[in-house]
């Protein structure tokens, strides 16, 4: 499926452009949403069909990531599952993070750890030996900065520090991969499309060795229909003894929309979204970027006023382009700014 076909696939109104706030479900994910809402109004079924979506999205995820699904826990949030992985760190222990690192990649190290913040663009000079990890976003939420994750990565292994990854404004437009990384984290209500309410992590062998299962829960035991009672604790082997018990409704949006990102491939959306976001970029005068994500200085309120939603971070107006965003929708938005 090419991707101007897909977006008769959405029902998005004219001007969305915040999709770096929350993404527009596909209608087959919307559909299935409400198939279970109708089930569960009148309790007509049972939850286990619910919970298979919970399998599907993870499958569908670690696809998403090139990693093993074995690999991969669910969780809500993303400062849920990173206060789980500071488990890993020891006391005292030094965490180098970009300075405008979005708070729920930031206050976890904060709360846990000793943190040393520098600009984006120096996080792997940052790393020396007396790094325990570096935390950071593979695309900043307020500027759209695409992180050099290779360099990164490289800099930790020569320092034997841990990398942990932010991918929630990367994941559903722009390849990723968990090659190197110990903690991708993604959640799913952005680029993914999915109701808010379900995360996913990517966790490393080698940190689960470290980590602490704080939430440990029925839903992480290593037999899931076995765990509902009494001693002894008795989790999974592998990424599910980090599982938070799911939000299921979430699931059952998230997994048909992951489905279709794979169907459609990660590379193409980001052509679509890169194309359109340089598209608005060249109308305001600016050079072209790789980002879907364009912070500009520009009257928000008059984008607002003319039904263009975008967000304002960090004082700019933030626009952001994804699957179902049309030519249209970016040149309406440069009539009302220039």
């Amino acid at each position: 499926m090419d991707i101007s076909s897909a977006a008769g696939l959405w029902d998005a109104h004219p001007g969305w452009l915040n999709t770096a706030s929350y993404g527009l479900p596909p209608r087959r994910a919307f559909d299935e949403l409400q198939a279970v809402l109708t089930e569960w109004r009148h309790g007509s079924g049972d939850w286990q069909p619910w919970d298979a979506s919970v399998g599907r999205s993870r499958a569908a995820f670690a696809r998403l990531v090139g990693a093993q699904a074995a690999d991969v826990s669910v969780g809500s949030t993303v400062s849920q599952i990173m206060s789980v992985v500071a488990t890993a760190l020891p006391p005292g222990a030094r965490v180098v993070v970009p300075e405008v690192e979005f708070t729920s990649n930031l206050f976890p190290w904060a709360v846990a750890a000793d943190i040393v913040t520098v600009p984006p663009d120096r996080v792997a000079d940052a790393i020396t030996r007396d790094t325990a990890a570096v935390a950071f976003s593979v695309v900043q939420s307020a500027s759209g900065y695409v992180a050099p994750v290779a360099d990164i990565v490289a800099a930790a292994r020569d320092h034997d520090a841990l990398v942990i990854a932010d991918a929630s404004q990367a994941c559903g437009w722009l390849p990723v991969d968990v090659a190197g990384v110990d903690a991708l984290v993604c959640t799913a209500y952005k680029w993914l499309m999915a109701p808010r309410g379900a995360a996913f992590a990517y966790l490393s062998p080698r940190l689960r060795e470290r980590m602490r299962p704080l939430a440990a829960n029925w839903y992480a035991g290593a037999d899931e229909g076995g765990s509902y009672y009494g001693p002894p604790l008795r989790l999974a082997g592998d990424a599910r003894a980090f599982d938070l018990s799911p939000a299921w409704f979430s699931f059952v949006g998230a997994a048909p929309a992951i489905e279709l990102l794979n169907e459609l491939g990660v590379e193409r959306v980001r052509e679509h979204d890169v194309a359109l976001a340089n598209r608005f970029r060249a109308g305001l005068g600016l050079e072209p970027s790789d980002t879907a994500i364009v912070s500009v200085d520009a009257p928000g309120e008059r984008l607002e006023a003319a039904g263009i939603r975008a967000a304002v971070r960090a004082g700019r107006v933030r626009a952001s382009f994804h699957v179902y965003t049309t030519e249209a929708d970016v040149d309406r938005a440069l009539d009302v700014l220039t």
